[in-house]
């Protein structure tokens, strides 16, 4: 038997779905999935598109009241039987709100070499920093043809971190690795 659910769960505050679909970026669904969502009743409450590569990966988060997510559900489990597109959905909790981490964003430059992501992620991990936001491309150096390549990683500090320290042994690794690296705050 399933469970009633509780008043809290009925008024769409805590309700949301996290949508992922992957497809060509000729075949991208982003009008059909937003469609569906104000169809089933729901609001999107985040969004992120990006091609890469000859695909575009799309992440809906849509929350709403139980019953509207549950229609939204249906509407979703339709649309992927389309053989070229991978899609897939699952309810998930808000997240906690974290006021004792402070935004800062990281950029990278260097020629490009397997295990550059891998490093500042580690570090970043190691210090209890979260990796909020990730996006990097190789590309070819305008007057030289190199392959060079760039990141930007928007991090959470935790309040109690030494910001001057980090910043210090962040520049430390990226000097080792042969890096061009900022690490400023957030500006909003």
């Amino acid at each position: 038997m399933k469970p009633t659910p509780s008043a809290s769960a009925r008024s769409g505050s805590d309700n949301q779905l996290l949508i992922h679909a992957l497809t060509s970026a000729a075949h991208s669904p982003l009008t059909a999935l937003t469609r569906r969502i104000a169809d089933a009743g729901c609001n999107l409450a985040e969004s992120r598109v990006a091609t890469i590569g000859n695909e575009v990966s799309i992440m809906l988060l849509a929350n709403g009241a139980w019953d509207a997510l549950a229609k939204l559900e249906t509407a979703l489990n339709k649309l992927a039987r389309d053989e070229n597109l991978r899609l897939a959905h699952y309810r998930t909790a808000p997240r906690e709100p974290n006021s004792h981490l402070l935004p800062y964003m990281v950029e990278i430059i260097s020629a490009d070499r397997p295990g550059i992501v891998a490093r500042i992620v580690e570090f970043f991990s190691q210090q209890g920093i979260s990796v909020e936001q990730l996006h990097s491309t190789r590309y070819l150096a305008m007057q030289t043809g190199a392959e060079m390549f760039q990141a930007q990683f928007t991090i959470g500090i935790p309040a109690d971190i030494h910001i001057a320290a980090l910043r210090d042994d962040f520049l430390e690794l990226c000097d080792g690795l042969n890096l061009d690296a900022i690490m400023d705050p957030v500006k909003f």
